[in-house]
């Protein structure tokens, strides 16, 4: 898209300031260049007409005619902009997300799993040049959506992610070692795991210390999220007759020992989200701690935009030097 005019030489704009001195000089010597004669009356002479009040004119176009040349020593032009980006710290992201049945406890509104999948597509959307995959686990893990870097097939399958796609429990090692699993064969240089539970490992067969040994040897670092309030929290007890949960108390259950080891042994870093501002506050700290590095490469094409001027210039004075020797032309 072109931007406005520019100028390659402004410092000619100074010329400008000359103009005012050419006004007075012309004033100054007007007297000298109008030939007079004293005559002892004006009759007879009252319908010479209007000719000769218009001999100004003369000089507004040689003036005018010196403004465009100025303008054009200026150089106006035309700037187009180009640019082009370059990813050269690429990073690629697992989201290893808790899908048990405590996910959908009423501690955060409307539940802990449509809270999380909210502030989960925002922090997508704000990576637009890293490649994604999901991880859903419970009793068990499985790859939701391998990295990739179409943002759309990642938030359509997060929109997907419910609770009864697996069977119920809390398989923390089997989540992690799924995203192990998915990052293993990156050739990103940054390769991040951001698992997320409410709950403690109580499922699975591989163990969560082998998971992290894992992440360790292929050089993932793991950041780990504790997601409840501290206290009790209304989660599903027990199943109605129709199909449906029921709720009731329950105290909040959370291995922070075991994710905050997972954190540290990896390089990653543990949080503890509590309600809704916390988990968003997490994922925007995590958003920043780890930065792409993006090469910017900026094209500029510009457009000359003086010859107008200069045609200007010249028409100006040539239909100032055709009037001087037609209309105005002096005889004295």
């Amino acid at each position: 898209m072109l931007d406005n005019i520019s100028f390659a030489n402004p410092e000619f704009f100074w010329l400008l300031l000359l103009l005012p001195l050419a006004v007075l000089w012309y004033f100054y010597k007007r007297k000298e260049q109008v030939a007079s004669l004293k005559i002892p009356t004006i009759k007879g002479f009252e319908n010479i007409g209007f000719l000769p009040k218009l001999k100004p004119l003369l000089f507004l176009l040689r003036l005018s005619a010196l403004t465009a040349i100025i303008v054009a020593m200026a150089r106006p032009q035309t700037e187009d902009i180009s640019t082009r980006t370059k990813t050269t710290k690429g990073i690629d992201i697992v989201m290893a997300i808790d899908v048990s049945s405590s996910m959908l406890a009423r501690d955060l509104k409307p539940n802990r799993l449509a809270a999380l999948k909210d502030v989960a597509a925002e922090f997508i959307k704000e990576r637009p040049n890293d490649r994604i995959g999901l991880v859903a686990y419970a009793g068990e893990g499985y790859t939701k959506t391998p990295i990739t870097s179409d943002k759309e097939i990642v938030l359509r399958a997060l929109r997907e992610i419910t609770y009864g796609q697996l069977n119920d429990g809390t398989a923390i090692g089997m989540g992690l070692a799924t995203s192990v699993n998915r990052l293993k064969e990156s050739k990103a240089s940054s390769k991040i795991i951001i698992l997320l539970t409410d709950g403690v490992n109580n499922s699975g067969f591989i163990e969560p210390q082998t998971a992290a040994d894992l992440a360790i040897e292929f050089g993932i670092k793991t950041y780990t999220i504790g997601l409840g309030t501290n206290g009790n929290a209304l989660s599903p007890v027990a199943y109605n007759s129709d199909g449906s949960f029921r709720y009731g108390m329950r105290q909040v259950e959370i291995d922070e020992d075991l994710l905050k080891d997972i954190a540290k042994v990896t390089g990653g870093k543990y949080f503890r989200a509590t309600d809704n501002e916390k988990l968003e506050a997490i994922y925007d700290e995590i958003n920043k701690l780890e930065k792409t590095e993006i090469e910017e490469f900026k094209y500029y094409k510009y457009e000359e935009k003086f010859r107008p001027w200069v045609l200007l210039a010249g028409a100006l004075l040539l239909l100032e030097w055709i009037l001087r020797n037609t209309l105005f032309r002096s005889f004295i």
